[in-house]
């Protein structure tokens, strides 16, 4: 697992005209009082609610409890990101398979959205190599689905939950070409990196056509003319080619926690 214990001792701190001792009875007794009245098909999660909503409250706690829960039976972990639009016959999918089935016989889980795409290239690949392979799905207003090849699942309401999930999954997470979900996803692990908010971890972005644009513009405009990052930032992340590439350098920089 990626994410350290925190070893601090607790201050009682001002927030909101409360202390965290109030805070927390707070966010008990709407936990309490929420777990009874979850609707069968909760609304969509308005800008600014006009009250505090119990159910919804319990139902992220939730979400959470059950997202850390699952995450805690796997030991060593790859995270895999991409489109969902990748077909079968793309190489790419191809490619995703291959280093998920390599990375699985070498003692990885692989976790992915659980969807469709590079996703279930790399849940098929775990699969049929006989390893855990693991979904942290999204409930949408039209379902995506979830695959096939997983071992392993659960479904969010909340995306932002699922994204802590994703974004403590793994010892190493590899982003294959995607769109804007991929790229924020990418651009969340970066920005945790760079502003150690986790530890340094290996981030594998595959396949130089697609993604070298994108790095050109990390080097010409944010470093060079505008300095928006250090060039020291751009050691964050590794570019591979080939599964082969990615497979050794995964295998050589990947510690478990």
């Amino acid at each position: 697992m990626a994410l350290e214990p925190v070893n601090e001792t607790v201050v009682p701190q001002k927030g909101g005209g409360r202390d965290v001792h109030e805070t927390a009875q707070l966010l008990t007794d709407h936990i309490q009082q929420g777990k009874h009245e979850v609707p069968e098909v909760p609304a969509p999660l308005v800008c600014k609610p006009n009250q505090i909503e119990s159910w919804r409250v319990f139902k992220i706690m939730s979400e959470f409890v059950e997202g850390f829960d699952l995450l805690s039976k796997y030991g060593l972990a790859a995270s895999f990101f991409g489109s969902t639009r990748t077909t079968e016959t793309d190489p790419y999918y191809k490619q995703a398979q291959e280093l998920a089935g390599r990375l699985a016989k070498a003692g990885f889980a692989v976790i992915t959205g659980g969807s469709a795409g590079i996703m279930q290239a790399a849940n098929q690949g775990a699969h049929e190599a006989g390893g855990s392979s693991v979904g942290l799905n999204i409930r949408l207003g039209q379902d995506q689905g979830m695959n096939r090849f997983l071992t392993d699942y659960m479904k969010f309401d909340h995306f932002f939950v699922r994204k802590v999930m994703l974004t403590f999954s793994s010892e190493v997470y590899i982003y294959f070409p995607g769109g804007f979900g991929t790229l924020d996803e990418f651009f969340e692990i970066v920005t945790l990196v760079q502003t150690k908010k986790i530890k340094p971890i290996p981030i594998v972005i595959y396949g130089k056509e697609y993604w070298e644009p994108l790095i050109a513009f990390f080097e010409s405009k944010m470093e060079k003319d505008h300095v928006m990052i250090d060039a020291a930032d751009k050691e964050i992340y590794k570019l591979v080619d080939t599964v082969d590439e990615a497979f050794e350098y995964i295998t050589k920089s990947v510690t478990a926690c």
